[in-house]
């Protein structure tokens, strides 16, 4: 190799001659890659390269980077650091070592990464660097992004839930410490779901975008702004007292309802409801301050839209909470004691009144032998963070039942908090993988809410789900206001109708035609239908004329803890 020496003492021979060898690979190898090989003698302060031109080309002039002085000052503070260390080594080994740095250039900068091995002298300090140099610009910018995504909401650019949550815990804890107040700030943007109907998904999103951005000019440059969920966006005042939230709301959606917002397919008026906490007096944690907000807020919207609140500590809602609280024990211990178990609820098809799927209906038995259903602790264990639990603990038991039962195909519900739980989606895909003939007897339902609050999210799991060969139904359809074009979008297989127009059909002209609407719709886009809360023959007779696939209800079975066929 070009500018090699030969070793000075004759032990040192061999391993010179291997580097020789190491280092001529190297070059061969960089020769193809575009990346050069150098060979750095610390004696002189020289850089031999093969390579360099192409791969310094309108970075670095050349000629300079063949003195090591330049090299270093070129490497930028963060590389001439690592290089020190590499060079304050003194053990008599060779070694290897990595350099990450960042050279700056007219044509902006660059990131090169150096590797190879050092050869040190009779002192054991670095007699020489030898290896590789390559440019490694498009890999940082590729890891940024992915930082990037992993921090912030996709849609905004602002901050997601899981980075806004980490802040608020910086932001309370730094008030506690200074002893002074901030708040926090839930902001809703309303009747999103009528514009999502009216306009479509993708006017939806145009007017997320535009609050955001209006709030965020309405800031403060401390304050910090990020997307909590679909029409949520969760706010940070740093060093605001209590009386300032009130004036700081209204800026907010004074700057909100300023303007309408144009989109693609047609002008809205926007507006805001705001829920807010003081802290740290309103709220000890990240945690607790999010729950009070979001308590607030439904507080809010519940006098209709553009409103505003503040979440007050009261002994009602101690007493609440400390209820919630019970519940979510109750949670826990059920989980612990194998005491959450499936009723299971027959669903029936239409043409042959056969029993083609069962829904696996979740109840907690209590330690006095006492049964509850889901809904008087499920919203509890949403709130507090455990329905993911439920849900894994509710997969194991699908797959065990399914293994039981090789003729059953069940249907599972699962939460909305649940879609952007990846432990729970990779434990489903690992049961499928090992078990690939259970797929096709799994049946996914999702409330239509769910599909509402994050519709990228929820069509990101429907697909993984359809992936791994399952079916996915939504359930309760019609009780929220998701567009049949959106459900296309999200590729499920069936729709469940709210039971509520199902209940009286016979004597409800309106809820008749919303039901034979809804099946049309769902036939055109191919789609099954499940009539839910079917109470007689009548209601069944008529559903089938309607083209409904299939009946669920008191009338062809209540639910039961014996799966049976």
């Amino acid at each position: 190799m070009q500018g090699q020496t030969l070793p000075k003492k004759p032990s040192e021979s061999i391993r010179t001659l291997a580097a020789a060898h190491d280092a001529e690979r190297l070059r061969l190898a960089a020769a193809g890659a575009r990346e050069a090989v150098f060979d750095w003698t610390m004696a002189d302060d020289r850089i031999t390269w093969d390579g360099a031109v192409d791969l310094f080309d309108g970075h670095a002039n050349i000629d300079r980077l063949k003195r090591g002085d330049a090299l270093r000052q070129w490497m930028g503070d963060a590389g001439r650091r690592q290089l020190a260390m590499v060079l304050a080594d003194a053990s008599p080994q060779e070694s290897s070592f990595e350099i990450e740095f960042e050279g700056a250039s007219a044509m902006g900068s660059a990131w090169f990464e150096m590797r190879g091995i050092r050869l040190p002298g009779i002192s054991g300090h670095a007699e020489r660097l030898s290896g590789m140099v390559r440019q490694i610009t498009d890999k940082k910018i590729e890891a940024q992004r992915l930082t990037y995504l992993a921090t912030r909401d996709e849609l905004t650019g602002f901050l997601n839930r899981t980075s806004l949550r980490t802040e608020l815990s910086r932001v309370i804890e730094n008030a506690k410490a200074e002893e002074r107040s901030c708040a926090y700030l839930v902001a809703s943007v309303d009747r999103l779901a009528m514009i999502n109907e009216a306009y479509g998904f993708g006017a939806a999103d145009e007017v997320i975008v535009t609050v955001g951005e209006r709030l965020a000019g309405a800031l403060r440059e401390s304050d910090i702004i990020g997307r909590i969920a679909g029409n949520k966006l969760g706010i940070i005042l740093g060093n605001c007292g209590e009386q300032e939230i009130a004036l700081v709301t209204e800026r907010l959606r004074g700057a909100v309802r300023s303007d309408v917002v144009a989109t693609r397919t047609g002008t809205v008026a926007a507006t805001i409801s705001v829920g807010a906490v003081w802290l740290p007096s309103g709220a000890a944690s990240s945690q607790e301050a999010m729950l009070r907000a979001e308590e607030a807020l439904d507080r809010a919207r519940a006098n209709g839209r553009d409103g505003f609140h503040t979440y007050v500590k009261s002994p009602q809602r101690e007493t609440a909470r400390l209820r919630l609280m019970g519940i979510a024990d109750d949670v826990v211990a059920a989980l612990n004691d194998q005491r959450l178990v499936f009723a299971y609820q027959p669903i029936i098809c239409a043409k042959t009144r056969e029993v083609k799927h069962h829904e696996c209906l979740l109840r907690m038995k209590k330690p006095d032998g006492s049964v509850i259903g889901a809904g008087q602790f499920i919203p509890a264990a949403e709130q507090l963070g455990l329905v993911r639990l439920v849900d894994r603990h509710a997969l194991e038991m699908t797959v065990a039942q399914l293994h039981a039962n090789p003729r059953a195909s069940l249907a599972v519900n699962v939460s909305g908090t649940t879609t952007g739980d990846s432990a729970w989606l990779q434990s489903f895909a690992t049961y499928i993988a090992a078990n690939s003939q259970i797929a096709n007897r799994i049946i996914v339902e999702l409330t239509e809410t769910a599909a509402l609050n994050d519709f990228e999210e929820i069509a990101r799991f429907v697909s993984n789900l359809r992936d791994m060969g399952c079916r996915v139904a939504i359930d309760d359809f019609g009780a929220g206001y998701t567009s049949f074009r959106n459900l296309q979008m999200l590729h499920v297989d069936m729709v469940k109708i709210d039971g509520s127009y199902v209940k009286g059909l016979t004597q409800s002209r309106d809820n008749q035609i919303f039901v034979r609407t809804l099946v049309d719709l769902a036939q055109n886009f191919n789609l099954k239908t499940v009539a839910e809360w079917v109470g007689s023959d009548e209601e069944a007779e008529m559903l089938q004329g309607f083209g409904v696939d299939y009946f669920q209800g008191f009338h062809f079975g209540e639910p039961d803890f014996e799966l049976k066929w």
